[in-house]
């Protein structure tokens, strides 16, 4: 039995939860819709602008494959054919691993890096203009608080499997 679940079944969400919790999804959806959205105009998605900001942060603008994917929340097959894609792009490319014949680091081309440099400025101001403005200082001070403690679970639970 989990914690969830009482001797008679599972505990249902109160009004209270229940609305919480779906306004928290509802939001979700429609802020990465929109993020999205703005990235069009640069041949973006939420998923490629992530690998980006992974790799334009990492020391020497690389990644293993397999740190990009736990880092990214991908299956390594699934980023295998992200990254086959932005290849294709020419923003990253794909280097063998040195001291492990088998692995490969993800890298961000020149290209990518300039990329980078002209979509950030945009993605910073669409978070602001569709989530950081629209709260007090107080707000989002109080939003952290109340996700930290799930987000800290989460990557426990994460590291389990």
């Amino acid at each position: 039995m989990t914690s969830a679940e009482s001797p008679d079944g599972p505990r249902w969400l109160s009004d209270t939860e229940q609305c919480a919790w779906r306004t928290q999804l509802e939001v979700n959806k429609l802020l990465m819709y929109q993020l999205e959205r703005d990235l069009q105009p640069f041949g973006l998605t939420n998923n490629d602008y992530e690998i980006l900001v992974n790799l334009s942060e990492s020391e020497g603008r690389r990644m293993r494959m397999s740190d990009l994917a736990t880092a990214t929340l991908q299956s390594k097959s699934r980023l295998s054919h992200q990254v086959t894609r932005m290849e294709a792009a020419g923003l990253v490319r794909r280097d063998a691993c040195e001291s492990d014949r088998r692995g490969l680091y993800a890298v961000l081309t020149d290209a990518g890096w300039q990329l980078m440099q002209r979509v950030a400025p945009h993605h910073v101001a669409s978070v602001r203009r569709h989530f950081i403005d629209i709260m007090t200082a107080e707000q989002l001070q109080t939003l952290r608080d109340s996700l930290t403690p799930v987000a800290a679970h989460l990557r426990e639970r994460r590291g389990q499997v």
